[in-house]
């Protein structure tokens, strides 16, 4: 970092000397230009801090030594939630000052935006929050410079109250002063409210008549909550819907009315403990990595393996070893959290596969048959951001879902673009990225865009990024499949269209977050993705780097008989495989004679070469499901019955026609279909087989190639069970092992795959 110079000998301790900083990264609405205001004030130097479209600058005066020590504490010292990063720093001509003061924003100034998340309620807003003698006493919208709402409530930027949702809630004499304060820790805290001047909460039962006041509001929520029924509560990206976790009669009402019968369920808990983790530790045992990630201020959901016993309805995740839990991140949550005492589901309202329910008149219309009752407020959400989910793989938290606490998510780019881009991600788990210059921006998740909602939300965050970062795309980049609906928006944009192959996107993807390997060998397992030969690609291995990927390896393919319909019905993928082999299942669940009668002709079936539909089909062998109600719901199954200990099958590798490797499942049928092994050794066995064949590939290829890191990714890597397998596998044979760690390895990293792809084709 570039320092104030030191003082020379002879030079006056008093001598005037003035220096100007530029600081980017995050450092805006973080606090921190009241803590340079405080630190400057410290430090008995004059000159002002400016915010300028998310750059901000620094003129101070003053000693040499005090320049020095402003300077080292601008970045050594920054508020807990703030990432600066040092732009500029030089001398400067003295000015006449007298003081430090904070001028207005600058919003003509060239943009450097980093649009922060939404962040958790902080120790000094809570301890206000419990404190009878404090004027935001159990105000559920207390906030500060270091807490509170940021991407949902920001319509533009500079990120100023004007320019928010807060616009709409004139600062009472209180607030004021706190606002206009630089030595208040709520100096420009742009959500600053409390209860003379803030948002309000209220109460609805249909028809019925509202509460009284937000207190009673609160109270009636909780009474409502405790008798066993369901309240749509609204917080900061959306509404949850919530109920008693431990109440099975409750849940089983929830899951009967949303038609969600069997897709696992989020809990929040109390806040019980220094940390905050005592009353989860409960019920659930946390191992260190789970324990520090769900006590950090993204405060997300983390995947955690529950026991027998745990006090919890057996309703929540059903047939599944883990439960996804969380910790209040808001004020009202804290309020009732505390108010509960015990877990409460809170679920993400919103209708199967769409983005979260925002407004309050449109979750009425639209759960007014789930809910039992509504907890709304009038603080107005600009766009939703649904909760982060997190799951320790390989010794790491790994995100699964990005959203509120964790985007936007921003990476660099290791080589500059030649102009700004859209990249639109796929169909599921829909995330869309900005990239510029070097930075790319990737959404939190919106949805799967079967919907006309997620498309509305689809096309909202596009405009939002664009108009957030003062950034106009150029060109757009979707996935090859034109059927996609991100893929049909791309042709009617207007802008040039590049085209990237699903799988390619997802190595490039981890590419991008590993640019020190120059060469890759990567293993792309998911569901399924339109291939280059035009078949339906899935158990990929891929040579080379982002835009010269190479097909190298696969899994044998079958023919898949229903086309879709198989991604819900695993007893289609099991059927294929016993027809591929022949061999005889009596487990078919209906007479298809006549679908076995299709396939023998290639009547919608498609060719596959999908990693996950072989997991699809063994949970169906397995007699796990035969119908899933939620995508994944066949392999989550199976990886939560694996829990026995058992030795691969050795499943046959050689190179076809095409000149690819293809590790061959067929030993897998019989093994699945053994009687004569419990359930648990026949998972146990399918996943340690497929590990060992994830070994066997990269054993042979190294043979013919050369690269220098091989990298998990795509859906199927979720699964812990396999993706520590194979990486102990490959470790223990000497190859460098590189997962994601930043993006999701599953659908929603596509979009920055995207982008990476396309800056490789043009590098």
């Amino acid at each position: 970092m570039d320092r104030a110079p030191r003082e020379t000998p002879g030079t006056s301790h008093v001598d005037t000397r003035a220096w100007r900083w530029v600081l980017g990264g995050r450092v805006q609405g973080v606090g921190f230009r009241p803590f340079v205001y405080r630190l400057a004030h410290r430090l008995g130097l004059s000159g002002w801090v400016l915010n300028r479209c998310g750059e901000v600058e620094i003129l101070a005066q003053g000693s040499a030594s005090a320049l020095e020590a402003f300077g080292q504490a601008l970045v050594g010292q920054a508020p807990p939630l703030a990432i600066p990063r040092l732009l500029s720093s030089e001398a400067w001509p003295v000015q006449t000052l007298t003081d430090f003061t904070v001028l207005p924003s600058n919003g003509s100034s060239p943009p450097r935006v980093q649009v922060p998340p939404d962040y958790f309620t902080c120790p000094d807003c809570l301890a206000e929050l419990e404190d009878p003698g404090d004027r935001r006493y159990r105000y559920p919208f207390i906030n500060c410079t270091q807490c509170g709402p940021r991407y949902t409530l920001i319509r533009r930027l500079p990120y100023d109250r004007s320019n928010t949702s807060m616009a709409g809630f004139p600062l009472c004499p209180a607030c004021e002063r706190e606002y206009r304060s630089a030595l208040d820790r709520r100096f420009h805290a742009e959500p600053i409210a409390c209860p003379a001047c803030g948002p309000v909460l209220s109460y609805a039962v249909h028809s019925a008549p509202a509460a009284a006041t937000a207190e009673a509001a609160l109270q009636a929520t909780l009474a409502a909550l405790q008798a066993g029924r369901i309240v749509a509560v609204k917080g900061v990206g959306g509404y949850h819907l919530m109920c008693d976790a431990r109440s099975s009669a409750a849940v089983r009402t929830l899951r009967d009315r949303k038609k969600r019968p069997h897709k696992p369920l989020a809990m929040m808990y109390p806040w019980r403990g220094s940390d905050g983790l005592n009353a989860v530790r409960q019920d659930l045992a946390l191992t260190p990595v789970q324990a520090k990630l769900l006590a950090s201020p993204m405060r997300p959901i983390v995947l955690v393996s529950r026991p027998d016993g745990a006090g919890l309805s057996g309703e929540i995740a059903p047939g599944l070893g883990e439960v996804g839990v969380m910790l209040p991140y808001t004020p009202l949550h804290h309020l009732l959290m505390e108010g509960h005492g015990g877990p409460l589901v809170a679920t993400s309202a919103n209708l199967s596969g769409e983005p979260v329910l925002t407004d309050n008149a449109e979750v009425g219309r639209c759960l007014g048959t789930v809910a039992d009752a509504f907890l709304h407020h009038d603080r107005p959400i600009q766009r939703p951001a649904d909760d982060p989910v997190f799951r320790e793989i390989a010794g790491r938290m790994r995100p699964l879902r990005l959203g509120r606490g964790c985007a936007p998510a921003e990476l660099d780019l290791d080589r500059r673009l030649p102009a700004p881009v859209l990249a639109l991600g796929g169909q599921m788990k829909s995330t869309v990225a900005l990239a510029w210059e070097r930075r790319a921006v990737i959404s939190p998740h919106i949805g799967d865009l079967d919907a006309p909602r997620s498309l509305q939300v689809f096309r909202q965050v596009l405009e939002d990024l664009q108009q957030l970062y003062g950034v106009r795309a150029e060109q757009v980049v979707c996935d090859a499949h034109p059927g996609y609906s991100s893929s049909r928006w791309a042709r009617g944009c207007g802008l040039p269209v590049h085209r990237v192959w699903h799988h390619h996107a997802h190595a490039s993807a981890l590419a991008g977050e590993h640019p020190e390997i120059a060469r890759w060998l990567v293993l792309t397992w998911d569901g399924v993705g339109l291939g280059e030969d035009g078949t339906l690609w899935g158990g990929e291995t891929l040579l080379g780097a982002p835009g010269h990927w190479r097909r190298v390896a696969t899994l044998r393919p079958f023919a898949l008989p229903g086309g879709e319909r198989a991604g819900r019905e695993p007893w289609r993928s099991a059927a294929a495989l016993c027809w591929e082999t022949q061999t005889h299942w009596s487990g078919l669940p209906r007479d298809a004679t006549l679908l076995h009668q299709a396939w023998q002709r290639g009547l919608n079936c498609h060719r596959t070469s999908a990693a996950g539909r072989l997991f699809d089909a063994a949970a169906a062998l397995l007699g796990l499901l035969q119908q899933a109600s939620f995508e994944g719901q066949g392999p989550a199954m199976l990886e939560a019955r694996a829990n026995a200990s058992a030795a691969p099958r050795e499943l046959p590798l050689a190179i076809d026609e095409r000149g690819l490797w293809v590790s061959d499942w067929a030993p897998l049928v019989p093994l699945l279909l053994d009687a004569g092994s419990s359930v648990a050794e026949r998972a146990a066995a399918f996943h340690a087989s497929l590990a060992a064949a994830i070994v066997a590939q990269v054993w042979s290829l190294r043979r013919t190639f050369a690269f220098d890191a091989v990298g998990l990714c795509g859906g199927v890597l979720q699964n812990r069970l396999l993706s520590e397998l194979a990486s102990t596998g490959l470790r223990s044979a000497g190859f460098e092992v590189r997962l994601t760690e930043t993006l999701p390895c599953n659908d929603a990293g596509l979009s920055f795959g995207q982008v990476i792809e396309h800056a490789g084709v043009n590098f």
